[in-house]
């Protein structure tokens, strides 16, 4: 499902205007390197905030909901949408979009976070509004290549993608409503979201790179649990959304915590001692195992005051989430563009950096220690995503290598 081919014979061919560039010939190249430098600033402005160093303008979105925004869509759907609109090519055989289309698509971005990072009211209306126009030419892209294609197994990215823009338009218009905590409700709703397809997409992937990698005859799980934890997991954000408008008989902590057992279930079939020396590996069973950690502290927080419910949310953007994302970042850059995927070692410094840093953001305001977590888990989001840039920069604006052919 989630392989990725590059055009064979355009690395070779002389670049006769700049948006033929390597850079701009498949989207996971600028996605990847524009993402992580976007959440570097992010959490630049963010650590700023919180040290009092400079103020955000109080005119655009409130702090926290800035925050949330920028790490959710300005991040996270920045870096999922640039891969699947990758992986497109492969799945239905047609060229995704690239060169001067990419680069239009890549100014428009660029122009949506300036205006965003800008945050008065007058940016973020028309930030919104561009950020519509992204998600309208991103669906429009996607479901022409696997529509054309009748590439059914795919057209679930059609919904999610939908739901997705969706989900952020509400938020944003929440918040210039000034209706935060309808925006804060609708940005931890796409933290679940994103749960679900770290789940789904997790799943697939990391039992298939263990046996690969590991050279194990056999990882694998119960298919029994593939369906239980897709039920439980969208009926829980289902009744999470739900929670926040109208009472309903049954919490969404129940379901959390099932769906965390779950994951964790699923994990333990996957022979993670196995993967120790292989940074590729182990990085991303720590992350599918944040993943449920974090769902279980989502739930157990409506129980008891000593979880906030904060703690479970940052276990799942940073450890699984973010994690998730550096390792899948990391190896789609080397496997994707013919070379070995054998990473630098400085990357597994970055990889265990971001998941102590989740622990950190969990554990410590346990202890009334919440600015000192807010501040050290930010220095190390920026540290492990500034050696993802700077360890693949020049790799993403290289023509394609030939190790694999």
């Amino acid at each position: 499902m989630l392989n990725i081919q590059e055009p064979q014979t355009q690395d070779n061919m002389p670049v006769s205007t700049f948006s033929e560039h390597a850079f701009f010939q498949l989207a996971f190249r600028s996605s990847f390197i524009l993402g992580a430098i976007a959440s570097i600033l992010a959490m630049v402005i963010w650590l700023g905030f919180l040290n009092a160093w400079w103020q955000l303008n109080p005119t655009g979105l409130t702090p926290t909901v800035w925050h949330l925004h920028e790490m959710l869509f300005g991040f996270g759907a920045t870096i999922a949408t640039g891969f699947v609109l990758t992986a497109v090519q492969t799945w239905t055989g047609r060229p995704s979009i690239q060169g001067t289309p990419l680069l239009a698509l890549l100014s428009l971005w660029l122009i949506i976070r300036v205006l965003f990072f800008i945050n008065s009211t007058a940016t973020v209306i028309l930030a919104t509004i561009l950020q519509g126009v992204w998600w309208v030419s991103i669906i429009a892209v996607y479901a022409h290549l696997v529509l054309a294609a009748k590439n059914r197994r795919n057209y679930l990215f059609i919904p999610l993608f939908s739901v997705m823009a969706l989900l952020e338009m509400a938020l944003l218009i929440s918040e210039l409503t000034i209706d935060t905590a309808q925006a804060l409700h609708l940005g931890r709703t796409m933290v679940l979201m994103f749960g679900i397809l770290m789940g789904i997409v997790g799943g697939r992937v990391i039992p298939f790179f263990t046996r690969n990698g590991a050279k194990l005859s056999k990882v694998s799980h119960p298919p029994l649990l593939d369906t239980l934890l897709l039920v439980v997991s969208l009926l829980g954000t289902l009744v999470f959304f739900s929670h926040f408008y109208i009472a309903l008989p049954l919490s969404p902590a129940y379901l959390m915590i099932a769906a965390g057992c779950l994951h964790l279930a699923k994990l333990s079939f996957w022979q993670s001692h196995k993967t120790l020396g292989i940074s590729l590996l182990w990085s991303l069973h720590l992350a599918y195992g944040a993943l449920g950690l974090g769902l279980i502290l989502l739930g157990a927080s409506y129980f008891t005051p000593l979880i906030p419910f904060s703690s479970g949310l940052h276990v799942i953007t940073v450890g699984a989430m973010g994690l998730m994302i550096l390792s899948m970042m990391s190896r789609v850059s080397l496997g994707h563009t013919g070379r070995m995927l054998l990473p630098k070692a400085i990357m597994s410094v970055a990889f265990l950096l971001l998941f102590l840093m989740a622990v950190t953001r969990a554990l410590l305001p346990a202890l009334g220690l919440s600015h000192f977590a807010w501040q050290v888990s930010a220095l190390g989001w920026i540290i492990a995503f500034a050696i993802f840039v700077w360890v693949y920069f020049p790799v993403l604006i290289a023509p394609r290598q030939d190790s694999f052919r």
